[in-house]
């Protein structure tokens, strides 16, 4: 594995179009930092933007060790802690398309003008 740091996010952003993702972690807006899990051929790499510390690209020898990293960052960003369930399968106001029905923040109490 190689590491690069690098200066611009604009360099990370121009590999990142030409690649095929394979995982994003993080967010910058909520988290300040961002890994990105990617190839080119037969090139893995990492592309880590962070508004904090330094950005770089990580090279990795193959896909297997891509991966083993890949989930290293994982439990460094928590991701693992999370499910994917934002909503209970026997609530019956929830629609899978069109997500909560007869939802209203109003109050039903609440006076009209």
């Amino acid at each position: 594995m190689e590491q690069l740091e690098v200066m611009s996010w604009k360099t990370l952003d121009a590999i990142k179009q030409a690649a095929q993702i394979h995982e994003t972690m993080g967010d910058l807006d909520t988290n300040e930092q961002m890994a990105i899990f990617c190839s080119i051929e037969e090139d893995f790499f990492e592309l880590y933007y962070s508004e904090l510390e330094s950005n770089y690209i990580r090279h990795f020898e193959d896909e297997e060790e891509m991966f083993k990293y890949l989930d290293i960052r994982k439990n460094e960003f928590g991701e693992d802690e999370y499910e994917m369930d934002y909503y209970d399968e026997e609530d019956e106001d929830y629609d899978e398309d069109e997500g909560y029905s007869d939802f209203s923040i109003r109050d039903e109490d609440e006076d009209e003008f």
